[in-house]
């Protein structure tokens, strides 16, 4: 029998309820467990006497992430900001009783904004994870503008939460649990509620930045603690898809902990204290010295501004389509074609239910980045484009789709947006 799918959409607007009492001692038990192998140490800062209500923002490097948050806060419970492809993977009465408020990634959600109000004027703590995806190389990435006016418009006390070792025991890239990764957290107030009162929105937002700001890889070299998992550059790839060797795209391969490009032969080898050494002198003389991993993922992030500046950035192509617009299920859309360009991206595909095309456009000024993922459930490389009742998920079906290349020009034409207001994005002819 054909499963009946389900389209009606999320309902944004839902009062989210308190974390449920009975779910906190399991929580907290299974969250202990899970940091056990990572011998977890929590360090607090300017948090005596602090009492709910309050804003709590996080850095965010894997799902770790949502287990350390919990022992962090203890012993209050909270309200978490999740994705809605959480709720739909777990369900929505589950994640429901553990207090998350659903939201769709990179839109400007009204109804969200309403909803956190009402978590911290009811006297409970909201965290919000401002990142809105997982590090590529563990590194911090860009945070929204709005987080400032976001606090004063709560006016309660900040608090933050700097994790590290969450993306060095499992990548995003390579999911696969690594021995020997050290958890370490730090949680600490920020701002009291009359800080937060005294503080201009620039202010507020600067010591955000300054708080949530990390270097996984430097912190790991810093503290000399050796990850030994044997493939340990595999899928390393995915991020770091251009060779400077020789300056070709999407010809980096991977294999143990090695990493070669396809195309020049050039390799490196990714040490146990996360560094990389040239392993082949005669094809890497040339080559940058990328001995840390975040320095490469910076050169390819400034290849693709140049492409971007010089007006030449462009990406057509086929893909698969599968949209999510409850906490039900996925809809399989069939095939559809993604543009990029300096004008942003549009999407042209068939809707559920529909008999005609339609094109969805998302200017670059609307979205600061995009969320990314190397390899969705099984599925392979994927971006997401969100409207208020609805997440597209988006499979290449051609060559020359790299998610890291897609988020690199989406933060940049939304930067070079800004500072040229009155300069038109047209193609370079």
């Amino acid at each position: 029998m054909k499963k009946k799918i389900n389209t009606i959409p999320f309902n944004r607007f839902r009062t989210p309820p308190r974390q449920n009492p009975l779910a906190l001692l399991p929580i907290w038990l299974f969250s202990w467990l899970m940091t056990r192998s990572g011998r977890l140490k929590i360090h607090r800062l300017r948090m005596k006497g602090l009492k709910p209500p309050f804003l709590v923002l996080g850095t965010h490097h894997a799902f770790m992430d949502f287990y350390i948050t919990p022992l962090a806060l203890f012993p209050f419970r909270a309200n978490y900001v999740s994705e809605l492809e959480g709720f739909e993977n777990y369900g929505e009465w589950l994640y429901r009783q553990a207090g998350c408020l659903g939201t769709r990634k990179f839109v400007c959600d009204v109804a969200l904004v309403h909803n956190i109000k009402k978590v911290t004027d009811r006297g409970d703590i909201l965290v919000l994870y401002p990142e809105a995806r997982y590090a590529n190389v563990g590194t911090s990435s860009a945070l929204p503008e709005s987080l400032g006016k976001l606090a004063k418009y709560l006016d309660v006390p900040l608090v933050t939460i700097h994790m590290r070792g969450n993306y060095l025991q499992s990548p995003i890239w390579n999911l696969h649990k690594r021995r020997g990764a050290r958890l370490d957290t730090t949680i600490t107030q920020q701002f009291t509620r009359e800080e937060v009162r005294g503080a201009s929105v620039a202010e507020i937002n600067a010591r955000i930045r300054q708080a949530l700001s990390y270097d996984e890889y430097a912190w790991q070299y810093e503290n000399r603690f050796s990850i030994r998992y044997a493939k340990r550059a595999e899928g390393l790839e995915h991020v770091l898809y251009q060779c400077p060797h020789c300056g070709t795209e999407y010809s980096m391969a991977a294999k143990n902990a090695d990493l070669f490009c396809t195309h020049c032969g050039a390799r490196w080898h990714m040490t146990e204290l996360g560094r990389l050494t040239c392993m082949e002198a005669g094809n890497c003389g040339d080559t940058p010295n990328f001995i840390h991993i975040p320095d490469w993922y910076e050169w390819e992030r400034s290849q693709v501004a140049d492409k971007v500046a010089d007006r030449s950035y462009s990406l057509n192509m086929a893909v698969h389509i599968e949209s999510l617009p409850n906490a039900k299920n996925f809809i399989d859309l069939g095939t559809g074609k993604l543009i990029h360009n300096l004008h942003g991206f549009q999407l042209t595909f068939t809707e559920y239910g529909c008999a005609q095309e339609h094109t969805l456009t998302f200017a670059p000024a609307s979205m600061f980045s995009v969320h990314t993922e190397y390899n969705y459930r099984g599925k392979g490389q994927c971006i997401t484009l969100s409207t208020d009742d609805n997440t597209y998920f988006i499979y290449p079906l051609e060559n020359g789709f790299n998610v890291t290349k897609i988020q690199f020009a989406t933060e940049c034409l939304h930067q070079y947006g800004k500072i040229n207001q009155n300069t038109p994005l047209t193609s370079k002819s």
